[in-house]
């Protein structure tokens, strides 16, 4: 699939508790709101895209070393994202997603 020129903020994290979710490795997106209630988009293996409280993952999580994430991000490539990996969210890129969400 072709790459997106666009870069998207992505952040990786590993559920503190595995057996909350079958695949235990998550992909943020927190400047992507996705609803009106203000949670972003996330994706996992199975599954694949889905909305998310950031900031509950985010407390039922730790960050993902990259060896962790690594399958999970050529994923993500190889679906067409140019990712940019990063450790957590810029609020106002969020609040500015989030005003767009809801026009």
């Amino acid at each position: 699939m072709k790459k997106d020129k666009f870069k998207t903020d992505v952040i990786f994290r590993i559920w503190n508790n595995k057996k909350f979710a079958g695949d235990h490795i998550l992909a943020l997106f927190p400047h992507e709101v996705c609803d009106f209630n203000g949670n972003v988009t996330s994706y996992i293996h199975i599954g694949q895209h889905g909305g998310a409280n950031y900031n509950h993952c985010v407390n039922a999580s730790k960050l993902a070393k990259e060896s962790e994430y690594k399958d999970l991000f050529e994923e993500l490539e190889s679906i067409g994202y140019n990712l940019n990996v990063i450790k957590k969210q810029n609020y106002d890129k969020y609040l500015k997603s989030y005003k767009e969400a809801r026009r």
